[in-house]
């Protein structure tokens, strides 16, 4: 509550009640009594109705405690002399001529008390700073330390304050920007009297344009090595955290981006549909570019985990030294490289789903690991000792035949079956060519939001021609051909001449050629896989078809291709 100025008026004739008048619309000032010989003067009547105490004896009027002003109004010397000897110390006595210097000593008890306010303030904030602050006068006389300088160096301030900077910290901050008048930072030194190494900022301070002191804010360098291995801690996890975030996706495709009327098709949809509300394994087969990658997605976003990761993996792009990793992560030093820890695809896909493609080019040592995986859920990093249990769903899709690899040894049978719990067998296209108009239909649509076109669709011949091609890259191999032709067709219909030079409709089988000559069986394996990338293409796509069209996987066409070199 705000502390009023408590006011006593003697002699309340005209001069007093002037004075009256004017000091009881003062917010700031209360009248607590107020005295003269004659009851009924004006001025008394008007402090009855104001409802402030009354007095006719200078005696009762003393008796009146806490005032901080009298108003003498009398005009009578004896009546001066009597007040200004037997009233308390601390009231002052100003006669009612003296008003306006009345009022210039209530202005300045007020902004005193707005300057101890500000020195409360202040007080608060230095003491409850982190950082040391020493201030020192011009003549380097220590005017004060905060209560952190206490923490931080052991010294009470009552063994601080009163003593000379240049004595006792000579070569620290504060005493340097006293003698060059200039701000210090970053100064590194002991605190004098200590053996406590800090970091400081030290300042002058300016009183109207002149110096009249400094003053410094130092941290340990101890409390600074601190913060150094606490933001070097939490960038660590930052930057696990945005590792992990940039692996993990989402499921892109639903049931409804899968088209297909063929019964085959309807079939593999249809188990899809009811497979997706399971947590059991499933295994999709089928030719390459067929849409496996789609049911897998599609099934994720089905199930109960959609809210939660899908991870894909590409058992065939990652080379066989790098898998353990890939799919298990790795403890920080397991390995040259191995700067720091790094989540596996399967830790990152818990909760989630994994879909392992390509799963027949995994190594027999992996295939052994994720047996474990599968029948126990658990597993541990490469190099680390910890085991880490997971809830995952596995999804995993080949175009080779996995029960035949088995038979031969190249697959293990055990996890075969494992996998194998759900089967989805989708169809080549040739099998439901019936399917190509609404595939079009689909992918023009995409890819005039793509290139900002306007294609309507194709012309009779061109979609005939299309229905003509046996589609060895399947649903994948269409979409890059219509992709192709999107890019360069000018006119809102397609025409078969834009289709010519993409598929070739008249292709067949090529007859057996007779061989009369024997040859190195190594030569004739470079001129089939030379003879393969020269009609399928040199591209990843091109390379998965000829590896088919061969009949071995793509990681080991790529080991062939290197040995060719």
């Amino acid at each position: 509550m705000e502390h009023k100025v408590r006011v006593g008026i003697v002699g309340m004739g005209q001069g007093g009640a002037t004075v009256y008048k004017t000091l009881r619309s003062i917010d700031h000032i209360e009248i607590s009594v107020v005295c003269d010989l004659l009851e009924n003067n004006p001025g008394m009547e008007m402090a009855r109705l104001d409802g402030v105490e009354t007095c006719l004896t200078l005696e009762a009027f003393l008796m009146v405690p806490n005032l901080d002003v009298i108003i003498e109004a009398t005009g009578n010397p004896e009546v001066q002399e009597q007040l200004e000897r037997k009233k308390a110390k601390s009231s002052a006595m100003v006669e009612a001529q003296g008003a306006n210097l009345m009022m210039y000593i209530i202005e300045e008890k007020e902004k005193l008390a707005d300057i101890k306010r500000l020195k409360g303030e202040l007080d608060t904030v230095l003491n409850s700073v982190q950082e040391a602050i020493e201030v020192a006068g011009i003549d380097g006389e220590i005017k004060y330390v905060n209560p952190s300088f206490s923490r931080v160096t052991s010294i009470p301030a009552s063994q601080r304050i009163g003593l000379n900077i240049f004595d006792v910290s000579p070569n620290g901050a504060l005493a340097r920007s006293l003698r060059t008048h200039e701000p210090v930072f970053a100064h590194r030194a002991l605190v004098g009297g200590t053996s406590v190494e800090v970091i400081s900022n030290a300042s002058p301070i300016v009183v109207d344009g002149k110096m009249d002191g400094a003053v410094v804010v130092f941290q340990p360098l101890t409390d600074i090595y601190k913060l150094m291995e606490q933001l070097k801690a939490s960038n660590q996890v930052i930057d696990d955290l945005q590792s992990r975030i940039n692996q993990i996706s989402t499921s892109s495709y639903t049931f409804d981006d899968l088209i297909g009327s063929h019964p085959e098709f309807e079939s593999a949809l249809d188990l899809a549909r009811k497979a997706a509300k399971s947590n059991s394994t499933i295994l999709i087969t089928g030719e390459s570019g067929t849409g496996k990658e789609l049911f897998a997605h599609a099934i994720h976003g089905a199930s109960l985990r959609f809210d939660k990761p899908f991870i894909k993996v590409n058992c065939a792009a990652i080379p066989e030294t790098l898998l353990e990793s890939e799919f298990f992560g790795h403890e920080k030093g397991a390995f040259t490289g191995a700067l720091k820890t790094k989540h596996g695809k399967m830790e990152l896909a818990n909760g989630g789903t994994i879909f392992l493609d390509e799963i027949g080019d995994m190594n027999p040592y992996l295939q052994a690991k994720l047996l474990r995986v599968l029948q126990e859920m658990e597993f541990e990093r490469v190099g680390g000792t910890q085991t880490i249990k997971v809830d995952v769903r596995v999804i995993a899709a080949t175009n080779r035949n996995l029960l035949e690899m088995s038979k031969l040894g190249d697959f293990r049978e055990d996890l075969y079956y494992r996998l194998n719990v759900l089967e989805l067998r989708l169809p080549p296209l040739r099998s439901h060519k019936e399917d190509i108009p609404a595939h079009v239909h689909s992918l023009i649509l995409k890819f005039n939001r793509k290139f900002g076109k306007h294609v309507m669709g194709l012309t009779s011949q061109a979609e005939q021609l299309l229905m003509n091609y046996d589609w060895p890259g399947n649903i994948r191999e269409l979409q890059n051909v219509l992709e192709r032709a999107m890019v360069t067709v000018e006119e809102e219909i397609i025409n078969h001449k834009s289709m010519l030079n993409l598929v070739d409709a008249q292709t067949t089988i090529p007859q057996e050629q007779v061989i009369d000559e024997i040859r190195p069986i190594e030569q004739m394996e470079k001129q089939m896989i030379r003879l393969a990338l020269d009609r399928y293409g040199d591209s990843v796509v091109g390379k998965r078809q000829a590896a088919k069209a061969l009949k071995i996987s793509l990681a080991t066409l790529y080991n062939k291709l290197r040995t060719m070199s």
